[in-house]
């Protein structure tokens, strides 16, 4: 049945690559419509295929390089990535469907990028992995460029082919080390390589993979190229394209290189997903364009998965198999929830950019009340966005800092000193992405219309309103039931760590030991529902008879005068509000600018704005961190001069025990 199943995909994805862009070439509408369908059908087998244990499964086709036939399968890993690339596809393709009256140029791009996913996905060998993940590439800048005249979208678009190469460039070399006795994937697990060979494969796959993933320092093509490209397309983008970049960082590292690493393999990605995730967090709560808000956070998800799957790595070199398990699950788990609310909150953002006329922040306000259904899908993922329970979000990152706390069973010292940073950090990156959620809801959806724009605005159409209330409705599923989610990534687990949380998991929650009381989210929604129930009753037992309008939010100010009909955009809250206590800390010129970016309604003269700052990476990563230490150290060393007696002893304590733990850190190693 597997084999049955392997060729029902391979169907779908030739109706991507082949017959779907033919259609979209007239009909562009009609090309949507069938991607539609495909992946509609794709993702309904991939639900069987991981019901039925998702054995493996591998179909030779007679096309390859020099010849040679290229060979697909399949199995947990890839299969659970391709139910995410499915489901992510169908409702970019229904959304497609309402082009508000500016359809995109290069339509049969779309069907193609999806078939470039699913290639990469079925790949089993190099030559398969290598054409699908440039013809991803390849087919997302040309529709991040199709719309858009502008010099700065342009630079955007060189800048993200630009890293797009670099990622290729870096899996050809990672695939080639790795197939000395041949390209299939059997072939390099027969002949694992040394542990030299190993090293540099990691870094390759983090340089090349990862930052197609988002993975910092290698990001700051993401938030350019997801701001420029059509909301459907980002959607894709953010909540399937990364997704394929971590499954080809998670096959290289995790399964081709083999069993054999060492602990300390799991260090560079928990490292740059600490990294990841503050940087994306941090941006997230500066930026005023709701588009650039969603990349950033991406890069703090993509974080959020790769500390995950560092936790994951160094637990399987260390033989802790319920702590790799456990890791393993949260990252895969993430995965799948970040993919579905993403790619809502990217469709909601467009349905604002087209019925309010704009996504910038300064722009917008009072949306709940003119756009009731985009303001609901939006605060559904904005919960899950907060990690708040019982959202997917709330789940996924509470089995993250299990993970994290119990990592401190890896190793000595140096290790235990890490976990505690690690748990900090974390702690740290998720407040900020809640703060980042708040903002973005708080500016865009409540208070006082900002423009003409979000005074008049109205839901878009059918289609793309279909599209949202799906994706919501596959939220709701995984946030509901993530035991079930984490049953179906069980195999995806035996693949990663060689283990699985069977044990641990029900059709009603998980635990993260077997003697714990773990997390049942339906058990949550009820007292959530009884305290509202409660709340209500109380309220209208002993309210006042009678009632009266009045706004939801205001921030405490009257009704606007005759000669300001939106009022005084500076007289309530904004988007620069909130982040201005951030860019008092860190410098306004630490994290770039906002992008801005407004669209004509149908039958509007104007011309579209649309403004792509980009931050120079020099700048942003060498000058300003050099600038800012040096100030740092200057400020300090004058307070020296001035400290007490007491300050003296406890800097000398402190710098003591810190001496202490790096000796300890050193004998460790």
């Amino acid at each position: 049945m597997s084999a049955t199943l392997l060729q029902g995909l391979v169907l779908v994805m030739t109706l991507q690559l082949v017959a779907a862009p033919i259609v979209a070439v007239r009909m562009p509408r009609w090309g949507f419509l069938a991607s539609f369908f495909a992946c509609a059908t794709g993702a309904i087998i991939q639900l069987i295929y991981l019901f039925i244990g998702a054995p493996h499964a591998e179909l030779v086709v007679p096309f390859g390089l020099a010849g040679q036939a290229t060979v697909l399968s399949i199995d947990g890993l890839s299969g659970l990535f391709m139910l995410l690339v499915m489901l992510a596809g169908s409702a970019a393709s229904l959304a497609l469907l309402d082009d508000h009256g500016h359809p995109i140029p290069t339509a049969p791009a779309v069907p193609v990028f999806i078939g470039a996913m699913m290639l990469c996905l079925l790949a089993a060998d190099a030559f398969a992995l290598v054409v699908g993940f440039e013809a991803m590439s390849v087919s997302s800048f040309v529709l991040v460029i199709s719309q858009h005249r502008d010099p700065h979208v342009r630079a955007a678009g060189r800048l993200y082919i630009g890293m797009a190469v670099w990622s290729g460039l870096c899996l050809i070399a990672a695939v080639a080390l790795l197939a000395p006795h041949g390209a299939s994937f059997a072939a390099m697990r027969a002949a694992p390589p040394s542990r030299m060979v190993g090293w540099v494969v990691l870094v390759l796959a983090l340089l090349g993979p990862g930052s197609k993933a988002g993975l910092v320092p290698l990001h700051v093509w993401l938030p350019p190229a997801h701001a420029a490209a059509p909301a459907p397309v980002s959607a894709l983008m953010s909540g399937a394209m990364t997704k394929v970049a971590l499954y080809v960082l998670i096959r290289l590292v995790f399964d081709l290189v083999g069993p054999g690493h060492a602990m300390w393999w799991g260090l560079p990605l928990i490292g740059l997903g600490i990294a990841s995730a503050l940087l994306g967090a941090l941006r997230a709560n500066m930026e005023g364009d709701i588009k650039t808000v969603l990349a950033c956070s991406t890069i703090e998800n993509v974080g959020l998965v790769a500390i995950g799957l560092g936790i994951a790595l160094a637990a399987r070199g260390a033989d802790l198999a319920a702590l790799s398990s456990l890791a393993a699950g949260a990252a895969l788990l993430h995965t799948m929830a970040h993919g579905g609310f993403k790619t809502l909150l990217f469709l909601a953002s467009g349905a604002i950019q087209y019925g309010a006329g704009s996504r910038a922040f300064n722009a917008l306000g009072g949306l709940i009340k003119r756009m009731p259904i985009t303001a609901g899908v939006m605060l559904l993922a904005g919960a899950s966005l907060a990690g708040l329970p019982p959202t997917p979000g709330f789940a996924s990152e509470w089995m993250l800092f299990q993970s994290v706390l119990g990592a401190v069973r890896l190793g000595g010292l140096a290790l235990q000193v890490i976990s505690v940073v690690l748990a900090a950090t974390l702690a740290l990156a998720t407040a900020l992405a809640a703060a980042a959620a708040v903002r973005l809801i708080g500016v865009a959806l409540l208070g006082r219309p900002r423009s003409q724009g979000a005074a008049e605005a109205h839901e878009a159409g059918p289609p793309l309103r279909w599209a949202m209330l799906l994706s919501a409705l596959g939220v709701v599923l995984v946030g509901l039931f993530p035991g079930v989610m984490l049953w179906f990534a069980g195999p995806a687990m035996a693949v990663i760590v060689h283990g699985t949380m069977l044990d641990r998991i029900g059709y009603l929650g998980f635990a993260t030991t077997t003697d714990a009381p773990g997390y049942a989210p339906l058990f949550i929604l009820l007292v959530l529902a009884l305290a509202v129930v409660a709340i209500w009753s109380v309220l209208r037992k002993w309210a006042v008879p009678g009632h009266r309008a009045a706004p939801l939010w205001d921030c405490g100010f009257g009704a606007p005068p005759p000669w300001q009909p939106y009022g005084d955009t500076l007289a309530q809250y904004s988007a620069t509000s909130f982040a201005q206590p951030l860019r008092r800390v860190l410098g306004t010129t630490l994290l770039g600018a906002s992008d801005v970016v407004d669209m004509p309604r149908p039958g509007d003269t104007r011309p579209a704005t649309i403004i792509v700052h980009m931050a120079d990476p020099v700048d942003a990563w060498l000058l300003a961190p050099l600038a800012r230490a040096r100030q740092f150290i200057s400020r300090l060393t004058d307070r020296l001069h001035f400290i007490t007696v007491r300050q003296a002893l406890t800097m000398m304590v402190l710098l003591l025990v810190g001496l202490l733990m790096f000796i300890a850190a050193v004998e460790q190693l």
